[in-house]
């Protein structure tokens, strides 16, 4: 016993000596991914905070870690699990467990056109995987600031991604709603939704003409609700910011 007391003091007076603390003080703990909100769309926007758009200096789209990674971990990578999500009558390549999609079709949200989707060259680019919040627009709005496993879930999170089509996709680039609106009006409420639960689950920001752009679309659908969160839960590490 006399012993145990003397050990304790010599490893109190190495940890003073080191400056090391506890394990709570020398590790993040790793914490689940918050949930996007519930309600409507409308509660969540005024939630957000409104501010100025950040430089765009030290983006790259690998800030967001490797394109359509697996996040879900369940072999598919995040491009093949959108376009199975989003598409009908889905063939599948052969020996990979239902995960390589071949051929579907597609209802665009964005232009309400129907797409015949078939895998290849030349062909794929019919399709696209939209980040409905563009990752550079999110980089300047608050994802600077984000670790690098939570911003690769930004980058490959299914509630932040659509299967559309693929030249409006291009001509989206990295606006924000302030800047460019799908075509299709009939889907304008949903996508501005959509927008505000991830940039709700992810704090973070709207500038001014962006909050007021989102707020006049869901001026003409009172009650628009928050998307469902089909996230499968995981775990990230928090940088504590």
């Amino acid at each position: 016993m006399h012993g145990a007391r003397i050990l304790t003091a010599v490893l109190l007076v190495l940890l003073t000596v080191t400056g090391c603390g506890t394990l709570a003080d020398r590790y993040t703990p790793f914490t689940a991914p918050a949930a996007a909100p519930t309600g409507t769309a409308a509660q969540a926007l005024e939630k957000l905070a409104v501010k100025g758009r950040a430089p765009k200096t030290g983006y790259a789209r690998d800030q967001f870690g490797p394109s359509w990674s697996d996040v879900d971990r369940n072999g598919c990578d995040q491009r093949n699990d959108v376009l199975a999500r989003d598409m009908t009558g889905e063939t599948f390549k052969p020996g990979t467990h239902d995960c390589i999609v071949l051929t579907g079709t597609l209802a665009d949200p964005y232009t309400g056109k129907t797409i015949t989707f078939t895998r290849g060259q030349g062909t794929s680019e019919a399709v696209q995987i939209d980040h409905v919040v563009a990752l550079s627009d999110a980089w300047q709005k608050g994802a600077q600031q984000l670790d690098a496993d939570t911003r690769k879930r930004l980058g490959n999170d299914p509630l932040n991604l659509l299967a559309v089509d693929g030249p409006t996709n291009n001509r989206k680039s990295d606006g924000d709603a302030a800047t460019w609106l799908p075509p299709n009006r009939a889907y304008r409420c949903d996508y501005v939704a959509r927008q505000i639960a991830v940039k709700a689950k992810y704090d973070l920001w709207v500038t001014r003409a962006e909050h007021d752009a989102i707020s006049g679309i869901l001026a003409g659908c009172p009650g628009q609700p928050i998307p469902v969160d089909d996230t499968v839960p995981g775990t990230v590490h928090s940088s504590g910011a």
